[in-house]
């Protein structure tokens, strides 16, 4: 008995599935292994946080260094100080960081440009500690007698009210210190995703008649933003966490205060951790620990928000 074969039927080509090797399957494994590890120390970092700090959120008023009442008004004026001491920094640090970048991507002879990018990339290994005494004995000093004319000039404008601080330990030194340390990291990032904006929309734009400066414009900096906003969260963070710099320039004072040249300032939270742990004890830890996790929450949330924002123009980016 023969079976007869329709031969209108199609004929089902299943691709041979490849053997995986043992190499592969170890290799998948352990980055498997990795990316769960990061998010089990992220998670255990958040779980010690939180339970250490519950006794400092109902921690008496004795407790606390200054005349305070709980821990939220404890925990407040270092928040405003961390935040408002990044926010100075990274005013300063991004538009000199995309210069820099622009500058060595797009305008400076090559070998002049891979000079300027190995500086940059040394800077970022400079110790905080190193830039602290460079703000303390170099730049503070140099800077006294400009703040003192600005109050002169600009005396009226609120951030700039006097009296000016004779030491030139302000906040906006401090804001002058992490915008070098930052700027490093936020350079870098920034030149690298500018290098690789596609020649395609150069050549265009330069076609089209657009100057340098106009290609940049319409086919660079567009492409690279995703990247700049990348790199600026990066620097954020660092300038956020930053303890050592900011501990030895700043003369801190437990209050909100916008001035930017007196001598009074609001201190951050890592460097009230520094200079009070050493000391603490019983509650007094919990207290720290409690500000530590609400830094924790900040920098998660402005990372996330960065997240947000890149993601939108995801199908247009240099960062992802």
């Amino acid at each position: 008995m023969t079976t007869s074969v329709d031969p209108v039927a199609p004929v089902v080509n299943r691709p041979a599935k490849a053997k995986q090797r043992p190499g592969d399957r170890v290799f998948s494994t352990l980055t498997v292994v990795a990316g769960a590890l990061i998010l089990a120390v992220l998670a255990a970092v958040a779980v010690f946080l939180l339970v250490q700090s519950i006794p400092g959120f109902f921690a008496p008023a004795a407790d606390f260094k200054g005349d305070f009442s709980n821990f939220w008004e404890y925990v407040w004026p270092l928040a405003f100080g961390t935040i408002w001491a990044a926010a100075l920094a990274m005013l300063i640090a991004v538009p000199i960081s995309i210069g820099i970048a622009l500058f060595i991507s797009h305008y400076a002879p090559r070998k002049l440009a891979q000079g300027l990018g190995y500086l940059i990339d040394l800077l970022a290994a400079v110790p905080s500690v190193v830039f602290g005494l460079w703000g303390i004995g170099v730049l503070a000093p140099m800077l006294q007698p400009f703040y003192t004319t600005l109050v002169e000039w600009f005396g009226w404008f609120p951030l700039f009210a006097g009296p000016a601080s004779g030491t030139g330990r302000t906040i906006l030194t401090v804001a002058v210190v992490l915008a070098v340390m930052v700027l490093p990291i936020i350079t870098a990032i920034c030149r690298e995703v500018f290098l690789q904006t596609p020649v395609l929309h150069e050549e265009a734009a330069l076609a089209l008649g657009a100057t340098r400066w106009e290609m940049i414009q319409m086919a660079v900096l567009p492409f690279g933003r995703p990247g700049i906003i990348s790199a600026s969260m990066l620097g954020l963070g660092r300038a956020l966490g930053e303890t050592m710099a900011v501990a030895m320039v700043l003369s801190p004072s437990p209050q909100i205060i916008f001035q930017l040249l007196t001598s009074q300032n609001p201190s951050t939270i890592p460097a009230n951790i520094a200079l009070n742990f050493p000391e603490a004890h019983g509650t007094g830890v919990n207290i720290l620990l409690g500000t530590g996790l609400i830094l924790f929450i900040i920098t998660l949330a402005v990372n996330m928000l960065a997240r947000v924002i890149i993601n939108r123009r995801k199908a247009f980016s240099g960062a992802n």
